[in-house]
C-alpha cells in the first residue's frame, strides 16, 4: 500500500470572517492542504498556533489592537522554525520590511491571492523564502531612502492627528523649535513640501497607520 504524505496544515489569521472563509475554500480544494485553525486577532493567532501547530500560517497585517507583524514576531519567538506568510492589502515598503524583519517567509497581496497563494504556501512549507520581483523592488527602493528616527515617526503620528508644532512639542516634552526641526527633516527625508503630503506619503509607504 502506498504511503500518502500528510497534508500541509494551515492556520489562517484575518479579522474578516469572509476572507477567512474564502481562503479556506482556496486552500481546501488542494489535495495536499487543509485549514486546521483560524484566528481573528493576534492573541488568538498565538493561541491557535500553540494549540494546532500548523505547518504554515497565513497572517494578515491589519488586525485589531496588535498588528500582524507583532503577531508574527511573537509566534517566531515561540517557535523560531514557524513558517509564516503575510497575506495583506498593504503594499508599502515599510509594511513589507517590518513583516520580513519579524520573521515572515513570504508576502502575498490579497489582490493576487488566486494566482500566488498556493504556490507560495508550497514554497514556504518546503523551507524556501519567497520574495516576488514586485516585493523585492519595494525593499530595494526602501534601502535607498533615508531612514526615519523613532522621534521623527512620533512626530509624524502626531501630525497625522492634526496637531500643530506647539501641540506636538507639548505631547513629546520637547521645545517648539525642536518640533519644527523634526518636521523640516521629515519634509526632506520624505521629499515633500507640506504636512499633508508628508502624512499621505507616510501612510502610503506604511510608515504610520491611521486607526
Amino acid at each position: 500500500m502506498a504511503v500518502t504524505s500528510r497534508p500541509i496544515r494551515v492556520l489562517c489569521v484575518d479579522d474578516h470572517r469572509l476572507m477567512r472563509e474564502g481562503i479556506a475554500k482556496i486552500v481546501g480544494v488542494q489535495p495536499d492542504m487543509e485549514v486546521v485553525a483560524e484566528a481573528s486577532n493576534a492573541e488568538q493567532a498565538v493561541i491557535q498556533f500553540r494549540t494546532s501547530r500548523p505547518d504554515v500560517t497565513l497572517m494578515d497585517l491589519q488586525l485589531p489592537l496588535t498588528s500582524g507583524s507583532e503577531a508574527t514576531r511573537r509566534i517566531r519567538e515561540l517557535d523560531p522554525s514557524a513558517r509564516i506568510i503575510v497575506l495583506t492589502m498593504y503594499s508599502g515598503d515599510e509594511d513589507i520590511h517590518r513583516a520580513f524583519e519579524a520573521g515572515a517567509m513570504g508576502y502575498v497581496l490579497k489582490d493576487t491571492i488566486s494566482d500566488d497563494l498556493i504556490h507560495v504556501i508550497r514554497e514556504v512549507h518546503a523551507g524556501r523564502r519567497v520574495v516576488t520581483p514586485e516585493i523585492q523592488q519595494a525593499l530595494d527602493e526602501r534601502a535607498r531612502l533615508p531612514t526615519l528616527s523613532l522621534r521623527e515617526r512620533q512626530v509624524l503620528e502626531l501630525m497625522a492627528e492634526g496637531m500643530r508644532n506647539k501641540e506636538i512639542a507639548a505631547a513629546l516634552g520637547i521645545r517648539i523649535d525642536t518640533a519644527g526641526m523634526h518636521i523640516k527633516n521629515l519634509f526632506t527625508k520624505l521629499d515633500v513640501h507640506d504636512r499633508t503630503a508628508a502624512v499621505a506619503k507616510a501612510i502610503r509607504r506604511g510608515i504610520i497607520r491611521i486607526q
